[in-house]
């Protein structure tokens, strides 16, 4: 149990840094998606400059895994069609809820308990796609 805190610890300041930059706040994420503020488009940019480097970093230096493996990408070799499609549905639910899978347990944190109902459907979701997925092209 007590090799888990760690990753409790690293959520719990997650949840601080993105209730302190109004990443979760539903009126910039709106903003966002009207081309209004540059404000998510930041945030969104450093963190994927930040992953990039970190990844880098890891590779050059043989850091492992906290199982003891390399860190590495795999190749994906899938057609790009099922990213744009993904994608845009993802897109549509964070536009419609205002939150993306991370932030929602989040703003439940913060007391907007109406995200519940967003949580809800998302675990849904997330159970009609593990029912439908051998139906469904990959």
């Amino acid at each position: 149990m007590s090799k888990y805190i760690k990753f409790f610890l690293v959520g719990i300041f997650f949840g601080i840094v993105l209730v302190k930059s109004e990443a979760v706040s539903w009126y910039r994420i709106f903003e966002m998606f009207k081309f209004q503020s540059f404000h998510m488009y930041g945030i969104i940019g450093t963190a994927i400059t930040t992953g990039i480097l970190l990844l880098l970093i890891s590779k050059k230096m043989s850091i492992k895994t906290t199982e003891g493996r390399l860190i590495r990408v795999p190749k994906k070799d899938r057609g790009f069609k099922r990213y744009i499609i993904g994608g845009s549905i993802f897109g549509l639910g964070w536009a419609l809820s205002g939150a993306c899978p991370g932030p929602m347990y989040i703003l439940l944190g913060t007391g907007a308990f109406s995200i519940i109902i967003v949580i809800a459907a998302a675990i849904f979701g997330t159970y009609m796609y593990g029912v439908l997925k051998d139906k469904l092209p990959h």
